[in-house]
């Protein structure tokens, strides 16, 4: 159980890891977007809002609750969606999108993405086996007496069932 359990703290960490990694990125990315679009000066607040909010919520892998683990997710997805927003900004300064220093940072950041949804989903894995595991007769009673609780899981944000409406 113990090895278990310290392989949800392991995947834990690797998600903790990438979304440090898209933390970090994000300055560079506003300072590049703001010598072109300085006309879209909301956009990068809220971008710089967003991460603020995202770095600021830390949780304790001992008490992963679902609740605790809705609130990161929530934070996390604004962070998300006010990155979409520049990237959609971007698309208006043919300047910006040209510049080599943009496209760079752009595909770190779709990159690191990509190893977001990764680490989740081998989060939610080990999680699974976890639960699993401490929810078994007899390991369940030993469970109990030592403490060792079912960890949360990594879940879809609310609204994400249905596909985003896109009109031209």
């Amino acid at each position: 159980m113990v090895a278990m359990q310290e392989s949800v703290v392991s995947a834990w960490s690797n998600v903790e890891n990438q979304y440090q990694r898209r933390s970090d990125l994000i300055p560079n990315l506003v300072n590049t977007v703001k010598g072109y679009a300085t006309h879209e000066q909301t956009t990068l607040t809220d971008v710089i809002d967003a991460r603020a909010k995202a770095t600021q919520i830390k949780l304790n892998v001992e008490n992963l609750t679902e609740e605790s683990l809705q609130r990161y997710n929530q934070v996390q997805g604004e962070l998300s969606s006010a990155l979409s927003r520049l990237m959609v900004v971007s698309e208006q300064y043919p300047d910006l999108k040209a510049n080599q220093n943009f496209a760079d940072l752009q595909a770190q950041l779709e990159g690191t993405e990509n190893r977001i949804a990764t680490e989740r989903r081998k989060f939610n894995e080990t999680v699974q086996n976890y639960n699993s595991f401490i929810r078994m007769f007899p390991r369940n009673i030993v469970a109990n007496m030592f403490g060792f609780e079912a960890k949360a899981y990594f879940e879809a944000a609310e609204g994400t069932e249905q596909a985003p409406k896109v009109e031209f």
